[in-house]
């Protein structure tokens, strides 16, 4: 006898809730019913998965091993029913768009706002990471439909390019006087830097830059998200280097370009050949681009 998602459907149910009877209420099932499915779960994987308190229920370690695993599967089956929908020609399921947490800003809600006009009934589930390695591995696992990132390495996939993202080095009022408008790495090496904490794709692109300057930099401070970033080295706390989309107009503290140029090339990817939902998100995406350069151009500039 196999495992049927409905089992699991039940399983994940009852630990979200926490509770037998709620989740048969959310379900519109028996109590009873439901009882009887994880049992038999239960059976056919040699042991119990839940452990029945007097209020509530907990996982067993048996249970906590098996519950990722019954959470992908639900949402691959998910994932089948919207493509097969799709497939057919019917608008429907989730656009599932995986990125990095640094490009959620700029260029992608105006590009989702654009295609969400056309397909005001397909809902979008962002999937983001903190390093592109990540991104990538979830592009190959099939957690997402289209990726908006750094462009990967031997991709085999459909991919389309979409420029090359600047990055811009930010520090506290007059740290780059003006009128300099770049600003030679090497100078910076005996300065404390905002960095980031690793593992992350913007610690690696910070650390590679310095390097090819001859230096590795001090890190003053750590974060892990880039807006953090801006408001340590507006603070004084020492000099960071960030994307420029996620520098705001209102940023009131230094900017200077890097020399040399810190660039990282971004794609829109798909494993197989997209469905016209997501083919119409590549697009949006790429008229985006085209029609606001900004995104990929250098900031403002106070």
């Amino acid at each position: 006898m196999t495992v049927s998602l409905r089992q699991l459907e039940y399983f994940v149910a009852v630990v979200d809730t926490g509770s037998f009877t709620q989740a048969a209420a959310d379900l519109h099932v028996s109590q009873p019913g439901l009882s009887n499915q994880i049992q038999s779960l239960e059976r056919q994987l040699g042991g119990p998965l839940l452990e029945r308190l007097t209020r509530g229920v907990r996982l067993t370690p048996a249970g906590r091993i098996v519950l990722p695993h019954a959470r992908a599967s639900l949402a691959h089956a998910e994932r089948a029913r919207t493509a097969g929908l799709r497939a057919a020609g019917v608008d429907a399921g989730e656009l599932h768009v995986g990125t990095l947490y640094s490009l959620s800003v700029g260029i992608l809600p105006a590009a989702l706002k654009a295609w969400r006009t056309t397909y005001p009934d397909v809902a979008v589930r962002l999937v983001e990471f903190r390093h592109t390695d990540d991104l990538i591995a979830a592009m190959e696992a099939g957690r997402a439909d289209v990726a908006v990132g750094p462009t990967p390495p031997d991709w085999t996939g459909p991919l389309r390019e979409i420029g090359a993202e600047a990055f811009w080095l930010a520090g506290p009022p007059g740290a780059f006087p003006e009128p300099r408008r770049t600003v030679e790495l090497g100078e910076l090496a005996d300065s404390p830097w905002v960095h980031f904490t690793p593992p992350s794709g913007l610690a690696d692109i910070l650390d590679a830059a310095c390097q090819s300057a001859g230096f590795t930099p001090h890190a003053a401070v750590r974060t892990e998200q880039s807006s953090s970033a801006l408001n340590l080295a507006r603070a004084g706390l020492g000099i960071t280097l960030v994307p420029g989309n996620v520098i705001p107009a209102h940023f009131d503290g230094s900017l200077a370009e890097p020399s040399p140029p810190v660039l990282r090339p971004l794609s829109v990817y798909t494993r197989t050949r997209p469905d016209p939902i997501t083919a119409a998100f590549i697009d949006a995406i790429a008229d985006e681009t085209l029609a606001n350069p900004g995104h990929l151009e250098p900031p403002y500039r106070p």
